[in-house]
C-alpha cells in the first residue's frame, strides 16, 4: 500500500499570543472619537427649536440658516472626524516597539 504520513493530518497549527499585542485604537484615536461625538451632538442641538408657542400658527423659524445649513454641516463634520478617528493610524508617544534611548 501507500506510505502515508499521518503526522500532518493530526497536527493542528498552534496559536501563540503575541507578547506586544497592541490595541487597534490608540488613546489619541479615542480622543478623536469623543470629539467627533461631541461635534455631532452639537449639530443636533443646533437643529432643535423653531417651534411656535401656538400650534395653530406656522413658524418660519424652522427655515433659517442655522437649521437648514449650519446644523447639517456640523453633523457631517462630526461624521468625518469619526471616520478619521476610526481609520487613521495614530502613534502614541510611548511605544513598546521603539528602542530605549540611553
Amino acid at each position: 500500500m501507500l506510505n502515508m504520513d499521518k503526522t500532518n493530518k493530526s497536527k493542528k497549527p498552534s496559536v501563540q499570543p503575541q507578547k506586544n499585542a497592541n490595541m487597534a485604537i490608540t488613546a489619541k484615536g479615542l480622543k478623536f472619537m469623543l470629539v467627533g461625538v461631541v461635534v455631532m451632538i452639537s449639530g443636533y442641538i443646533l437643529m432643535c427649536g423653531g417651534a411656535s408657542k401656538d400650534p395653530q400658527v406656522f413658524s418660519y423659524a424652522i427655515f433659517d440658516f442655522q437649521r437648514l445649513v449650519a446644523a447639517p454641516l456640523v453633523i457631517i463634520l462630526g461624521a468625518v472626524i469619526e471616520v478619521i478617528a476610526i481609520m487613521g493610524v495614530f502613534k502614541d508617544k510611548k511605544s513598546d516597539n521603539e528602542p530605549l534611548n540611553k
